[in-house]
């Protein structure tokens, strides 16, 4: 077998969704990226160490804040979850010694990308850390019948404006332009003709 034929074969398996076959679970699964903003909709577990009664979780409102026992709304839209942590810990230093918090995001349910057209299943999708155009293809099952592959858009918006960036999966899985199977942002739309 050929590297050529090889890659031909591990992308086949990508787009078509057998190597994930559970992508949405996967997708949803807590984050483990140090760098990732807490926006609206996203389910955060908040752990106090033998405070039983302050282990929850808490979903973020769409106005990017959330409620939290003793110390009320917090803004927690645009933070991570180590700075969400540290206002949470100074904040419950009123009522707690010495508290030890923990934040995780459970779900990720802010950052999201849409796939229209012609793919099997069109719809919007979480956007899991550093997914490219070819996974979220493979997110939404693949081409459906008469898909044009060559001339794939992602829709994104930059600056107030949109802009579109073409993506051909045949030359793309034949081995030529490969950058341009760029990594996706939130609200990206992919379009399949």
């Amino acid at each position: 077998m050929t590297k050529r034929s090889c890659l031909k074969t591990v992308l086949m398996i990508l787009i078509f969704g057998l190597a994930f076959p559970h992508w949405p679970a996967f997708a949803q699964a807590p984050v483990q990226d140090s760098s990732y903003k807490i926006g609206p909709n996203d389910i955060l577990n908040i752990f106090v160490w033998k405070e039983a009664e302050l282990t929850r979780d808490v979903t973020v409102m769409p106005d990017g804040k959330i409620t939290y026992p003793l110390i009320g709304e917090i803004i927690a839209q645009g933070q991570t979850a180590s700075e969400l942590k540290k206002i949470i810990t100074e904040r419950l230093q009123n009522f707690v010694t010495a508290p030890e918090v923990t934040v995780i995001v459970k779900e990720s349910r802010s950052q999201v990308i849409y796939s229209i057209g012609k793919v099997t299943k069109p719809g919007p999708y979480p956007l899991a850390p550093g997914m490219t155009v070819m996974q979220a293809l493979s997110a939404a099952g693949g081409f459906a019948e008469w898909a044009d592959p060559k001339n794939i858009l992602i829709v994104r918006k930059e600056g107030g404006k949109e802009i579109q960036l073409r993506f051909n999966y045949k030359e793309f899985t034949s081995g030529e332009n490969l950058q341009q199977n760029i990594l996706l942002a939130p609200g990206d739309t992919i379009v399949v003709p």
